[in-house]
């Protein structure tokens, strides 16, 4: 009840910002060499990714979208270059539910002798039914959590003495799930699926991943930090195609609860660009704020465990060709 108080009444955390706080307004004073850098975002067609990828390219970002839906990129990019002529918007597409089409994004976005500051895994699905990627993986798991690209990060930040960021989006949702319940197995093959606790999974395991990660990164003294963020609950037409269902009140409340997609991009684009988020790493955010994240969530055995198994999951899934251009270029 607390939160939900202070969510309706607007009150900013200890940097000043908060759930009412635009993207616009946390980058509008960011200190960091904005013109300098390269963010690669998945998912950029729609909603938070679309709202991210603008605010990043009006504030000088160099934007690489990566995508599954090449013509919705195209609309988003025309947008984004109709506002800002100087936008240099790239798109490059990608199917984060197959771990070849990964492969493929990797060695393309190498070929282009790009450097990349910012990596923002913002793709994610939420499937009501029982679905598998392309190597027979549960399709949340497998697009909410099996993206990275790390090595071309660690070398930029070191040729250019810029720290390196990376922004997993997650959501409080991950604090459901009860420890008996989380495993790696029963993750990519579910036997009774559940689309909320799927998701619930998926997102845990961004959280667990960037944990486990950064103190990777930390050991190999790479000037790159990773975090975990959570949006908020975004304001979309779902809820008001349902108005019907809710009394005006309730629905009333409800509205206000919700973010804008503005705000919803808010913490993203707080964690990629902001000076005071400079070091900070394996940390979670809200409300562009460090706040807490579940026990199991911090649980660093649980953490360390996860990230073997992904990579051992990797390995057994592409071919040598494709683990040379995945695993040794882009993969730690």
């Amino acid at each position: 009840m607390k939160g939900t108080l202070r969510y309706l009444a607007g009150i900013a955390g200890p940097n000043g910002f908060g759930s009412r706080s635009t993207a616009e307004q946390v980058t509008q004073h960011s200190f960091f060499p904005c013109s300098h850098l390269t963010a690669i975002i998945t998912g950029g067609t729609s909603g938070i990714g679309a709202e991210t990828a603008r605010v990043l390219a009006k504030r000088g970002v160099r934007v690489v979208m990566a995508v599954r839906d090449m013509m919705k990129a195209e609309m988003v990019k025309e947008r984004i270059v109709k506002e800002n002529p100087e936008a240099d918007i790239r798109l490059f597409e990608i199917d984060l539910s197959s771990l070849s089409s990964v492969a493929r994004f990797c060695s393309q976005f190498l070929s282009q002798d790009l450097p990349l500051n910012i990596l923002i895994n913002n793709a994610g699905v939420f499937s009501p039914n029982l679905e598998f990627s392309e190597e027979k993986i549960e399709l949340t798991f497998a697009t909410n959590f099996l993206e990275m690209l790390m090595e071309k990060m660690i070398d930029t930040a070191e040729k250019s003495g810029i720290e390196g960021r990376i922004i997993n989006l997650s959501s409080v949702i991950h604090s459901w799930v009860k420890p008996d319940c989380f495993s790696f197995p029963k993750l990519l093959h579910p036997i009774r699926y559940n689309g909320t606790r799927a998701y619930a999974h998926s997102k845990l395991a961004t959280i667990l991943h960037a944990k486990a990660l950064s103190k990777q990164l930390k050991d190999r003294n790479a000037n790159v930090t990773i975090n975990a963020v959570h949006p908020g609950i975004v304001k979309t037409g779902i809820i008001r195609a349902h108005k019907g269902l809710f009394t005006d009140s309730l629905f009333l409340i409800a509205s206000k609860l919700l973010k804008s997609i503005s705000q919803g991009a808010a913490t993203t684009c707080y964690v990629a660009l902001s000076n005071e988020t400079k070091g900070l790493s394996g940390k979670y955010f809200a409300d562009c704020n460090e706040t807490n994240c579940s026990d199991l969530a911090n649980d660093e055995s649980v953490a360390l465990k996860l990230c073997t198994q992904s990579r051992a999951l990797i390995h057994d899934y592409l071919d040598e060709s494709q683990k040379h251009s995945l695993l040794n270029v882009c993969l730690m």
